[in-house]
């Protein structure tokens, strides 16, 4: 093996615990004395020290054990300066609309999703395929569970900005996951654990088989990870267990409060409506429906009935009082055993093979594929705004139909004595929950591949790596759904096979009470049906790389430099089902309305599908300009990058941005150390080439509280109940431009030479930090929309992107009398994505790590790591501004709430500090080892008492385990582990919402234990 080849060899390192120490050494500035050559990430140099001015984390083999992680999602959320977890297995798992499934996200220094770049052995990695809204907006991410945890040999997050080092997404910093590999032997792992008070368990396999041949010339690595997971049910815990959160919070300040119910308003206790232009449905002299038709159906026992049906059910006019006398029609999930984590079983498998051709040139390859299967059991299909079907007059439960059906059967459920027609009259269903249909099914078949073929060398005193990429990501996800088209041919049959609304009844709902069998079996399978979202994103990659540690001398040393170029294709398929992608539409044959999805309660989406070119050239420098020899005082080394990276993209244009960092060295244990770079982040594939996004949310249309407010209805927008399910259609935008960012950093690396050797190597560092970010790609958000149109209306105006329906004769009604024109209800918000106002981000990270190795009492090996989260600021639009100064004034009621800009800090998933330490213990066969992590408390602006937000507390963790290794006898080469985390069995801090806690801050579970064995060979 020749030495120019053997320079190359960072990821064919055999031993992991000199690996891991030569990690931890070039993170704080010294010299690895264990290896030849270590890059960590930051630099293309190879050979160079320009890492000593870069705030490096390395998570070592140790580390990892400590935190007990079994997933990429378990690993990142360790990791401080890592934000809140938008994608995961419990966020949105109700709706295809989110990325469902075994699914993580990254979001270093919280400037959300894809603001953080992320590496596998130094090269970039495929999007997961799937997209959520993360501020209304469209967003993808690296899917953390793909990394297979047990064969990583070390984690190195760069906490710094890095766009002119490797591109796009490394606005808040680059995280690499660097994998074992170069194996000679094998080992085999079983390890079994679950959580303590919980249906939850899981079975973790993991094999390493490896062999060098020809004597060390090649070799050959496999890693293979398998994970069976159960399911972890809501009704395992308290907080989770009932969607009415109230008696959680008995005896604080937020005790009695209605809005801590959140059961929801949609349950199988019907809204419905006949035809406004009929104006009142009357039975006799009794008015069953108001004015513009409405009515529903509730208990006998509620009072208030118009007309007594069948099976202690009855009609009132007009829609539900949830909010007081009707509020035990509401739906809660209690009802079943809804999952909060999916069952789920995964496999990952990555091959690696290196290759010496000639003394100088090395062919080296990865392959990887990941699999991911989930089932969960989700809540029941329920209405939304954008989609509704009208029941005809014909429905055999309809107590409007007709007096004799067209079979010639007299009809026995029309109410006696209507004003209605013979024919009857058909009901609009717009508030509706299908809890007869029982639980959605949720299926999600995640995969991933990834091949690289390479070759390095040296030529003319330059090393030289060239390789090609390719990779790919595909989600399949599989729900149970409706048909509105089945649904209505359902809904208009005449005899008892009629699917029947109008019970107000479950089976399984033990609230409901109604008619215990409102629709037969023939008719709920007569409208179900399965429905598809398919996700495929691509990763194609070329580059070709040089760098030469030595290129010339400066008094100081050599100057390094590294230059290449790369090329690079990405695309992005979001192929939605055909009943909501356009199509297989639905005609509502009563009305004759068409509606571009025929799924029903699902907002119409098309297909988005786009694709980029991007070129890509980079130069960087290392330049010594004071060494040590020259003997100034107080600079005994300064150490200097310099890099720059220009990017052509297909679908923008041009993109180039700097960088310099800089390390001083005062005497030998003291550095400052400095950077200063732009960035950019290029819109994603989604925002810039979607059709329509159509979305429903919970809104307030603020005009109709403005009306009830001048009537006296209500005394002030605290008690104001016009909220609805607003549908926004947003659209892509392909003039976005990227968005742009600076960052620098300062910081300190102490390490206290004078200490005597028997107390360890001590290394402390604190490095402050500031980014700054303009053009974010956002919206304005269909709320403040609904409120731009309350303003305007009070002021004779109308917002054009807020499209009403006419007021019909209760609309009308609401507005008499109050001075303000009447307005029908909302169909749809306009939207598009824009680039908006900038924001400000800055913080600290503080570091403390120890390591002392003594032969009476073993090797220690501690570590602390803190992010505090200073500020985080975001300026507010134009338009944003113009409303916060007309409700400053007075102009608008100071009940609005107006969503974006302001001081961000310690809001929902933005915790001022948050800290990890971790130590470890070996002495001869026994290893012991803990970890600890600490998040602080955030308020949770769903709920307040009185204006003041609910504070999500602070939560404390710690983790335990203990290792024995055999090394005679017939158990030699044995480890034996145990271990727990959360061993205090903390609960996640409640919080106001449906599951009871942030799931994109804690995980649901407490204490958990688990056991491992392993046997090399």
């Amino acid at each position: 093996m020749t030495s120019s080849v053997r320079r190359f060899r960072l990821a064919l390192l055999t031993t992991t615990a000199a690996l891991t120490a030569a990690s931890a050494a070039v993170a704080q500035g010294r010299a690895p004395t264990d290896v030849e050559e270590l890059v960590v990430v930051g630099s293309q140099i190879q050979g160079a020290k320009v890492t000593a001015a870069l705030p490096v984390t390395v998570v070592s083999q140790d580390e990892i054990v400590a935190t007990g992680a079994v997933s990429g999602d378990d690993l990142y959320r360790s990791i401080p300066q890592m934000g809140d977890v938008s994608f995961n297995s419990t966020n949105g798992a109700t709706s295809s609309n989110f990325a469902r499934g075994d699914v993580g996200s990254v979001n270093l220094r919280n400037l959300g999703v894809g603001n953080t770049l992320v590496l596998l052995n130094g090269r970039r990695v495929v999007a997961h395929p799937g997209s959520q809204a993360e501020r209304l907006v469209p967003v993808l991410t690296y899917n953390t569970n793909a990394i297979p945890v047990a064969g990583l040999a070390r984690l190195e997050v760069l906490r710094d900005g890095a766009a002119a080092i490797y591109g796009s997404d490394a606005v808040a910093g680059v995280v690499n996951n660097v994998l074992r590999n170069d194996i000679d032997g094998g080992m085999v792992e079983v390890q079994y654990g679950g959580a303590e008070g919980a249906n939850l368990h899981e079975l973790e396999f993991n094999a390493f088989l490896g062999r060098n041949f020809q004597e060390g010339r090649g070799n050959v690595s496999l890693f293979f990870n398998h994970v069976d997971r159960s399911e972890l049910a809501a009704y395992d815990f308290p907080y989770s267990s009932s969607s009415d959160k109230r008696p959680l919070f008995v005896g604080t300040r937020m005790e009695g409060l209605a809005s801590l119910d959140l059961s929801s308003t949609l349950s199988s206790w019907a809204d419905l409506r006949t035809p406004a232009s009929f104006g009142t449905v009357r039975s006799g002299t009794v008015a069953v429906t108001s004015a513009g038709g409405q009515f529903h159906i509730q208990p006998t026992a509620n009072g208030g009935c118009q007309v007594v049906l069948a099976g202690g059910v009855c009609i009132d006019d007009g829609s539900r009082a949830t909010a007081g006398a009707d509020r035990n029609t509401r739906f809660g999930s209690e009802t079943f055993g809804n999952y909060l984590m999916p069952k789920l079983k995964r496999a990952n498998v990555f091959l690696t093979g290196r290759y010496d051709l000639t003394e100088d040139v090395e062919a080296y390859g990865e392959f990887g594929y990941y699999e991911a299967d989930t089932h969960s059991l989700q809540d029941p299909v329920f209405t939304i705004g954008s989609t509704k079907v009208t029941i005809p007059a014909s429905n055999y439960y309809n107590p409007f139909g007709p007096t004799v059906f067209a079979n010639g059967q007299a009809n026995p459920n029309r109410l006696p004595n209507l004003n209605a027609p013979a024919a009857g009259l058909p009901v609009t269903l717009f508030n509706y929950r299908f809890v007869d249909m029982g639980q959605t099914e949720v299926d999600v078949e995640t995969t991933q591949v990834r091949a690289l073929a390479g070759l390095r060398g040296e030529k003319f005193g330059f090393r030289w790596d060239s390789a090609f990429l390719y990779s790919e990501a595909k989600a399949t996800d599989v729900q149970d759904g409706i048909s509105s088209t089945l649904l209505q041919r359902q809904l208009a049959l005449s005899t008892p096979d009629a699917y029947n609304p109008f019970s107000g009844g479950s089976p399984t709902d033990p609230r409901a009470g109604g008619d215990p069998t409102p629709s037969s079996q023939a008719a709920l399978d007569a409208i179900r049906i399965k429905t598809v979202r398919k996700g495929k994103s691509t990763l194609a990659l070329w580059d070709f790389k040089v760098s030469k540690a030595d290129l010339f001398a400066l008094p100081a040393g050599d100057i390094g430099m590294a230059a290449g170029v790369e090329l690079r294709r990405e695309s992005q398929l979001d192929d939605r089902d055909p009943r909501v992608d356009g199509t297989i539409t639905f005609t509502d044959a009563v009305t004759g309305e068409v509606q571009t999805s025929d799924l029903f309660g699902v907002s119409p989406t098309p297909d988005t599908k786009g694709s980029r070119k991007v070129g890509s050239a980079f130069v960087e420098f290392a330049a010594p300009i004071v060494s040590p020899d020259m003997n100034i005082p107080l600079v005994r080394s300064v150490e200097m990058q310099l890099a720059g990276r220009y990017e052509h993209y297909s679908d923008f244009g041009d993109v180039a941005k700097p960088k310099v960092a800089v390390a001083w060295d005062l005497f030998d244990g003291l550095r400052l150390r400095g950077s200063w770079a732009q960035g950019f982040r290029a819109p994603n594939l989604e925002q810039i080439n979607a059709t329509l996004v159509t979305r429903g949310n919970t809104r307030t249309d603020y005009i109709f509280c403005e009306a009830d407010l001048r009537a006296g209805r209500i005394t002030s927008f605290a008690n104001c109940a016009r909220s609805f399910v607003a549908t926004a259609q947003r659209a892509g935008n392909p003039d976005l431009k990227p968005e742009e960012s600076e960052n620098w950093t300062l910081g300190v690396v102490f390490q206290p030479r004078f200490l005597p050797p028997s107390w360890g190597d001590f290394t402390f560092t604190a490095d402050y930090w500031s980014i700054k970010q303009k053009g974010i790609v956002g919206v304005f958000g269909e709320g403040n929309g609904l409120i731009l149109d309350y303003l305007q209306r009070v002021q004779g105006q109308t917002n054009p992107k807020v499209v009403r329906a006419e007021p019909t004769a209760d609309d009308i009604a609401v507005f008499a009398g109050t001075g303000l024109a009447p307005v029908g209800q909302v169909i749809y918000v306009q939207d598009q994505y824009v680039n908006l106002e900038p924001q400000d981000v800055r913080g600290l990270d503080l570091g403390l790590n120890w390591r002392l190795n003594t032969d009476r009492f073993g090797a220690f090996n501690a570590s602390i790591n803190a992010a505090h989260l200073i500020r985080y600021y975001r300026a507010p639009s134009p338009d944003i501004a113009a409303l916060l100064e007309a409700r400053a004034s007075g102009v608008i009621n100071a009940g609005t709430v107006i969503t974006e800009g302001g001081d961000l800090v310690g809001q929902q998933g933005r915790p001022e500090w948050k800290w990890s330490a971790s130590l470890t213990w070996r002495y001869d066969q026994l290893t012991l080892g803990a970890f600890t992590q600490y998040t602080h408390e955030v308020q949770d602006d769903t709920a307040d008492a009185a204006g003041v937000p609910w504070v999500v507390e602070s939560q404390i963790t710690a983790n335990l385990f203990a290792e024995y290794a055999f090394k005679e006898g017939w158990a030699s080469d044995t480890r034996v582990r145990v271990g727990a985390r959360n061993i205090f069995d903390k609960a996640p801090p409640l919080a106001v919402s449906s599951s009871g806690y942030l799931g994109a801050l804690y995980q649901p579970y407490g204490r958990y234990w688990y056991a491992s064995i392993r046997k090399s060979f």
